[in-house]
């Protein structure tokens, strides 16, 4: 249920409705917008139909959330974008961010020189793997907790903030220590446990689609993060697996505007794992922008040929300036507002 109050509303008569509904035994979600509060009463149809607050003081108007993902729904918010700020950088509504690094951190001397490659670009956040998961059980698994600490070496040395995955709720402590975004990755996006506790541990998430997952199942598995109390979600389109072996994944694109009509949180893609190729890598972007991305996540090597880990679908760090200069122009035709242009 979502219960808009008046703009006039006090903030005894919101609170008022809070208790209102968290002795109802639902839960209360407020959110504070510029000119109305929304309250977002959670909870299962026995508890939310007995709020009777119809007519109570401040309360304008009552209205079902349709949704069964209710935090996540567009409905909650009235149409309102989440706009995330993280270390100064703004992403969603009308900002758009690029988020780049190696797929895996592979040592000191390749993990700085991406990023002060990103930095010096215009790259709003560094991303790179300590913990990678891959297909074979014999393949490299990143550094660990070695890996953790060169990515803060990284924020040390160029102050971008840090965007690295977690897979096993083991590491969840030194991750969080490095992390200012954690990335649940595709083949992590139904593993609800690792889902509820990084929704409790309060740092922004970046929760990737599934290879073979729908749209609300998407949504319903940033729920259980929201249901927790992180507020700071984005949603990542990455490709899913269809019949065609000409590329690595199909590139969902029809996603990016379709999840904004059905939710508030920030979409962002990413074209790297979906190509699997770098000559692929830069149309997409452009594409991702153009169909209103609100970033764009990437793979970016200093020398991709040596890369342990996807180097074949990595941009080259010496090129890297020339893309975002193209991927940024093609979000500003979409109507965003890029790093460049808020500097």
């Amino acid at each position: 249920m979502m219960i808009v109050m008046k703009a006039t509303a006090s903030d005894e008569e919101v609170q008022g409705v809070i208790e209102r509904v968290e002795s109802a035994g639902a839960r209360a979600h407020p959110i504070y917008g510029e000119e109305l509060t929304v309250i977002g009463a959670i909870g299962d149809l026995e508890h939310t139909s007995r709020l009777e607050l119809e007519g109570a003081p401040g309360v304008d108007r009552m209205m079902p959330i349709m949704k069964p993902y209710k935090l996540a729904s567009a409905q909650l918010k009235d149409g309102a974008r989440t706009v995330l700020e993280i270390g100064g950088r703004k992403l969603g509504g009308e900002h758009f961010a690029i988020i780049a690094g190696p797929c895996t951190v592979e040592s000191r001397e390749q993990t700085l020189t991406a990023a002060h490659a990103v930095a010096a670009a215009g790259g709003a956040m560094f991303r790179g793997g300590a913990y990678k998961p891959r297909t074979s059980p014999y393949a490299f698994q990143g550094l660990g907790q070695e890996g953790l600490r060169l990515l803060q070496e990284a924020k040390e040395q160029t102050g971008l903030p840090i965007v690295t995955e977690l897979m096993d709720l083991r590491d969840l402590e030194p991750v969080l220590e490095a992390a200012d975004v954690i990335q649940i990755g595709a083949r992590n996006m139904q593993n609800y446990t690792l889902l509820t506790e990084v929704g409790r541990a309060g740092t922004p998430v970046l929760l990737k689609r599934g290879l073979s997952s729908t749209l609300e199942e998407l949504l319903m598995a940033a729920e259980y993060v929201l249901k927790e109390g992180t507020e700071a979600v984005m949603l990542c389109e990455r490709g899913i697996r269809t019949f065609e072996p000409a590329y690595r994944f199909t590139l969902d694109l029809t996603a990016v505007p379709v999840l904004k009509e059905l939710s508030h949180l920030p979409v962002i893609v990413d074209p790297s794992h979906a190509a699997g190729r770098r000559k692929l890598v830069t149309p997409l972007s452009l594409a991702a922008a153009a169909a209103g991305a609100d970033g764009i996540i990437v793979e970016v090597h200093p020398e991709p040929d040596e890369a342990i880990c996807d180097g074949p679908q990595a941009l080259r760090a010496d090129e890297f300036a020339t893309y975002v200069e193209l991927v940024n122009a093609a979000a500003t035709v979409a109507g965003k507002a890029t790093v460049d242009a808020l500097v």
